[in-house]
């Protein structure tokens, strides 16, 4: 233990919190919850304003979910001469350009916000059409995508219960898998029984190597978010311990854009720009096209 670390302990029922209980708080990590409380406590840290992560182990399994509201942070690169799309992706856009010189060539300060969804919506979100437009594409998509999604609906079904291997429960849950599997317009070939029972046996279990790998990765996306570096996750992780992948996947609800194909473009600048006048935050519409990861 850091002894420099002061730790607080608080026994009471976060269903008692409210949300200026999180307000004082830079960060918040729920992990090992049902779904229920996950999206309790996502809710009343968006009332607070203040960053959510939610994070889960099941054996060889694991996930990091993100939802930051909406967040700025800057990277560096060498100044292009290609003109810089403000919207890059559904979900990221650029809001201002600095230009500093290093051992004389000129960097680029680029200042980029991210846009998220709570996990309450991100749950019954589609996948981007990058992941569903080609069958290659689709056969890429992670199974565990599937199994944690139908987890959660089973959850909500049960009060927050883990699947036995009773008929009752493993038909309920295969039936809400496969169900989760076609919605998100994944080939069922993909959804095999082998996984479905693989999954299934790791629920509730911890292995040390696994909880190092998804435990790094939100530790880093936590010091990367505070310090307003590098590109957070966007939005939901999901680790396979058994092909060592981490997919990361941006879901999000669908809102028909009104204006398409609007790509304006920015030019660096020594100074800093503002795209709009000012930097107030609006509701996104997220066009159907996805954000590559």
């Amino acid at each position: 233990m850091n002894p420099r670390v002061q730790l607080r302990i608080d026994t009471d029922d976060i269903h008692t919190k409210q949300p200026d209980f999180f307000a004082q708080f830079d960060v918040i990590i729920a992990t090992e919850l049902d779904f229920a409380m996950y999206t309790t406590i996502n809710a009343a840290c968006r009332i607070a304003n203040r960053p959510f992560y939610a994070a889960g182990l099941h054996g060889f399994y694991g996930f990091v979910f993100a939802d930051l509201i909406s967040h700025d942070f800057v990277i560096e690169r060498s100044k292009s001469n290609v003109p810089s799309a403000t919207q890059e992706t559904p979900t990221r856009s650029i809001v201002n350009i600095t230009t500093k010189k290093e051992n004389e060539k000129v960097i680029e300060m680029v200042t980029k916000r991210e846009t998220y969804s709570p996990l309450i919506l991100a749950n019954t979100s589609p996948l981007p059409e990058d992941f569903t437009r080609l069958p290659r594409k689709r056969r890429q998509v992670t199974p565990l995508l599937t199994c944690l999604r139908a987890l959660w609906e089973f959850q909500k079904l049960s009060g927050g219960c883990m699947p036995t291997f009773s008929r009752q429960d493993l038909e309920l849950f295969t039936k809400l898998a496969r169900d989760g599997h076609q919605e998100l317009k994944l080939d069922i070939s993909t959804l095999d029984s082998e996984f479905l029972r693989t999954f299934l046996q790791n629920l509730g279990s911890e292995l040390s190597p696994v909880a190092a790998v998804v435990g790094g990765k939100l530790a880093q996306d936590v010091i990367n978010v505070l310090s307003v570096r590098e590109q957070p996750i966007q939005n939901l992780l999901l680790f396979d311990g058994e092909k060592s992948i981490a997919p990361i996947y941006p879901l999000h609800p669908f809102f028909p854009p009104e204006v398409e194909n609007a790509m304006p473009v920015i030019h660096p600048a020594a100074n800093s720009i503002p795209l709009n006048g000012d930097l107030t935050l609006q509701q996104p519409i997220i066009p159907p096209s996805g954000a590559s990861v």
